[in-house]
């Protein structure tokens, strides 16, 4: 039972990953380790400036 729990958090975690639910708390770690004196922007703001970016300079998208 034990190794399908684990299994599950597991996938659970990867697919937070692919999906970047992680990337917030990456970003924070960044900003506090490199740039401590940065302002450390909310979630909310994080995510807006992340799409706004991503829209402006849409790269390799296929769509």
């Amino acid at each position: 039972m034990n190794r399908v729990v684990g299994a599950v958090r597991t996938a659970w975690w990867w697919t937070g990953s692919l999906m970047g639910d992680h990337d917030y708390s990456r970003y924070v770690e960044h900003l506090r380790r490199n740039h401590p004196d940065a302002e450390v922007p909310t979630e909310r703001e994080y995510w807006k400036a992340r799409y706004a970016d991503a829209d402006a300079n849409p790269g390799a998208r296929c769509c």
